[in-house]
């Protein structure tokens, strides 16, 4: 016979705050799980999987659509490499915007120091676009 487990010990045993875990059943990211006699929520190991496998995707970014799309996937043994995909792409691009954007920093912050004590030219060098670095800019 399986281990069960009562709601608390499952958001114990996971970090998944017990409302967190309510909500995934209403919404059906999650089994509905047995109840004891006394009407109590009882998970099983296979429970306590896929909610791991639930705060794992939402950790690395993954919306809850993505996960239940993730999920049905895997029920149907279909490949999910496509939504891993989609998510690398928009991972990326904004690792592209984040790198513009500290390179922007840098050049505004390069541009305040070479001036004279009380002339920052950050304001300056917002209004500047013309050597601004971002994707979106570059084309001005």
């Amino acid at each position: 016979m399986s281990t069960l487990f009562s709601i608390g010990t499952l958001s114990r045993a996971t970090g998944c705050k017990v409302e967190t875990i309510r909500y995934y059943e209403k919404i059906g990211l999650m089994p509905e799980p047995a109840r004891s006699e006394g009407g109590q929520r009882r998970y099983h190991q296979r429970h306590r999987e896929r909610l791991q496998f639930i705060r794992h995707g939402r950790e690395l970014g993954f919306t809850l659509d993505d996960i239940r799309e993730l999920l049905a996937l895997s029920a149907s043994h279909q490949h999910a490499d496509s939504i891993a995909r989609r998510h690398r792409d928009a991972v990326q691009a904004r690792i592209r915007s984040l790198t513009a954007l500290r390179d922007e920093l840098d050049r505004m912050i390069a541009d305040c120091s070479h001036g004279q004590g009380g002339e920052c030219r950050v304001i300056e060098t917002l209004s500047d676009h013309g050597h601004c670095l971002a994707e979106h800019h570059q084309d001005d």
